[in-house]
């Protein structure tokens, strides 16, 4: 413990030295804006910037790499609450609740809760870092295929349950982004599958295009078809901070958050959406405010989500420093950085690159304090953007998501795939059909699939696979109580009331 404090010590030395602070600063920054633009995230960001690994010295990259990456999470969340846009796949949830509170008065409150949140989470997460990145990561290694379907299982179980006015409507989206998340190559076999003969499906459908479409694209035409039954107040200003009661109903959902993310982001189940789904999940059966969700917005739904995001974003230092295992895409784009210099992440780094390894951890201390010092005063700005006329704002959404998406692979196609996405949003929304089930089926479908046919072919076939591991085991328990509680206590509530 006392060598784990001198070597932070000594790390806050490095990374408090001019030049390091001056590119964390200018990677918070830059991870800030980047965040805020849908289609370029951190991890096209970092690529685009590896070259400079070539003139400039190996901890001032790290640090400045890093803060790209963390400040996109930050970012990420202003869009989403605001426009209805997500910038990152991580802030998708944020929108569900966020983009609610923005549309009644409370936009301030909304973009405060999910500033301090991801503070508080990635402080809490570095700090989790820095005592048991070995311990997290060695656990987290002996988790297999099965366990990780298992996972993915739990996932789409709780949010088709907690989403949308009923489960079955809840699944049928679940569905269709499933059926979405297979187009395109097979990532075991090779084989191409459900592109219509149509070359641009080759790849598959990008997410972000997904999200963006179903979110921004559909809000701008569902406001259109349906803009005289929106109530008058709608996108009223208020001031830019949060009440005692909402500062009260945030700190727990942080902490929760928190507690889900970290987790995740030290396997390599998915990223930060897992975590960020499950967050949303558990505030909405948590909460003592039930009626605001998916109404008013609860500030619940914006400060978990937001907290599970930054965890899990921290926490994919945890496998990269310690084990070399990149989680996420950045995290792989990171490890190539390190690699350019001729440092190869592992067990032995921490003894090889120690000064390097410390600096970049107090460094993420260092940048959660700036990314906070950043965000907050610009609230009041942030907020202002409501404040444009309705038609303008609406039209600035399209062009933004317009050029966001097409600089993604500069492809016409995709412009039409986005629109399409478009409409298919709009009706949904139309008759009630929750939009979220699409995006987590999507993103999780291909994994699951990749997972469940790995897990099958370790246990030669037989599914009994799943119940034979204590921790895929333990998960199928969690899913069945899941799915059998919820109606096993309605029916005991109705007995007690009939009595």
């Amino acid at each position: 413990m006392l060598d784990t404090w001198n070597n932070l010590l000594s790390g806050f030395a490095t990374a408090g030295t001019p030049i390091n602070l001056l590119w964390a600063f200018v990677g918070c920054a830059l991870g800030t804006a980047i965040g805020v633009l849908p289609g370029l995230g951190p991890a096209v960001t970092v690529a685009m910037l590896l070259p400079i690994t070539a003139q400039v010295e190996p901890t001032a990259s790290m640090i400045f790499f890093a803060g790209i990456y963390y400040g996109a999470m930050y970012g990420g969340s202003t869009t989403s609450i605001l426009l209805n846009t997500p910038g990152e796949t991580g802030t998708m949830v944020t929108a569900l609740e966020g983009f609610k509170m923005a549309k009644n008065g409370r936009a301030g409150s909304a973009l405060a809760t999910a500033a301090i949140g991801s503070f508080v989470a990635g402080t809490l997460a570095t700090i989790l870092v820095t005592l048991f990145a070995p311990v997290v990561a060695e656990f987290a290694v002996k988790l297999g295929p099965p366990e990780y379907f298992c996972m993915m299982v739990l996932a789409f179980i709780t949010v088709s349950a907690v989403l949308g006015q009923s489960t079955v409507r809840g699944l049928s989206a679940l569905f269709i982004g499933l059926a979405l998340g297979l187009v395109g190559m097979d990532q075991i076999s090779g084989q191409v599958r459900y592109t219509g003969n149509i070359p641009e499906f080759m790849d598959g459908i990008e997410t972000v295009l997904i999200a963006v479409g179903l979110f921004a694209v559909s809000e701008v035409m569902y406001n259109a078809l349906y803009e005289g039954k929106s109530s008058a107040d709608m996108n009223r200003l208020t001031k830019a901070q949060m009440t005692p009661l909402e500062w009260r109903r945030s700190w727990p959902a942080w902490l929760r958050g928190t507690a889900i993310g970290f987790p995740f982001g030290t396997i390599p189940a998915g990223g930060s959406e897992i975590p960020t789904f499950l967050s949303y999940a558990t505030e909405k059966k948590l909460s003592k405010h039930q009626e605001e969700f998916g109404t008013t917005g609860a500030i619940e739904g914006v400060a978990g989500p937001e907290a599970a995001n930054n965890a899990a974003v921290t926490a994919t230092l945890v496998p990269l420093l310690t084990l070399g295992i990149p989680t996420s895409v950045t995290a792989a784009i990171l490890l190539s950085a390190l690699q350019n210099y001729g440092i190869q992440a592992g067990p032995q780094l921490f003894q090889n690159s120690s000064s390097l390894v410390w600096a970049l951890i107090a460094s993420l201390y260092i940048g959660n304090v700036m990314l906070l010092v950043l965000n907050l005063p610009l609230v009041g700005l942030w907020v202002k953007l409501l404040q444009i006329p309705k038609p303008q704002l609406y039209a600035g959404i399209l062009i933004f998501a317009t050029v966001g998406v097409y600089g993604m692979r500069q492809s016409s196609f995709d412009l039409f795939l986005m629109y399409g996405l478009g409409l298919l949003g709009t009706i949904m929304r139309r008759y009630d059909f929750p939009v979220a089930p699409v995006i987590v089926g999507m993103i999780l479908g291909p994994l699951a699939e990749a997972q469940m046919r790995n897990a099958l072919s370790i246990g030669e076939g037989h599914w009994r696979v799943f119940w034979d591991r204590p921790m895929s085991f333990t998960l199928l328990s969690v899913v069945v109580i899941c799915l059998l509680l919820p109606p096993i206590w309605s029916a005991w509530q109705r007995s007690r009331s009939k009595v």
